[in-house]
């Protein structure tokens, strides 16, 4: 269920439609799916690094 809603939170096709019209909100979430990419990649850094 977690995974299944961070995907359509973090999914390019949902990431330009049209929300709410607070344009203060649609950045918040902008931010936020942004800093969740960055953690990602630095997981995926980490563990590589961890392995190798």
């Amino acid at each position: 269920m977690f995974f299944k809603r961070l995907l359509h939170y973090l999914n390019p096709a949902t990431l330009f439609q049209k929300g709410s019209s607070n344009v203060n909100l649609r950045m918040m979430h902008g931010i936020n799916r942004i800093s969740i990419l960055v953690f990602l990649i630095c997981l995926v850094v980490l563990i590589i690094r961890w392995v190798s």
